[in-house]
């Protein structure tokens, strides 16, 4: 059995390493204008030097989640989830530092945060070689682009579309 400060370190361990990284990238520079100009020099890790800016998507700093704040029933697994903001931050950061591709990741991870997980699970597997016509797959990228202003997973999808077709990877083409 695992004790309780053990838990707590794993707990802390798991949530920094959310809101940090080690890697870099850029493409949509949208939301992240909002944010203060970050170094990442200065304020690399989020989760240490800017913890005000490390937040969950129901707006919880990684300094509200412990341990006691779990057993108090004060943290729900909502609390667990990075909120787009803190993506965007990850990914200023990163481009600062000359990883653009890595603040490109960030950035579509912030926009597949609004899309809800089971729905991101079966577009996972609708984008598995055989799985979808092409026009399932445009489907699917004009609801990221439409309802969740998922701009640059939607163009994603609409690639893979165009490739699944050339390659013969499409639904009834096997």
């Amino acid at each position: 059995m695992i004790d309780e400060k053990t838990l707590e370190i794993i707990v802390r361990e798991v949530l920094t390493n959310l809101t940090s990284d080690k890697g870099t990238q850029n493409q949509q520079k949208t939301a992240s204008s909002s944010l203060p100009k970050l170094d990442p020099k200065r304020d690399y890790p989020l989760a240490k030097n800017k913890p005000e800016l490390a937040k969950s998507i129901t707006g919880k700093t990684i300094n509200e989640i412990t341990l006691q704040a779990v057993r108090e029933g004060k943290v729900l697994p909502d609390d667990l989830k990075i909120s787009p903001e803190t993506l965007l931050a990850q990914a200023e950061i990163a481009e600062a530092a000359g990883r653009k591709q890595l603040a490109n990741n960030f950035r579509r991870a912030a926009e597949l945060t609004k899309v809800p997980d089971k729905r991101i699970l079966e577009i996972y597997n609708a984008l598995r070689p055989y799985r979808s016509t092409k026009e399932e797959l445009l489907a699917i990228a004009d609801e990221l682009d439409n309802a969740y202003g998922a701009k640059v997973c939607a163009a994603f999808v609409r690639e893979a579309a165009e490739v699944y077709e050339r390659r013969g990877r499409l639904k009834g083409m096997e």
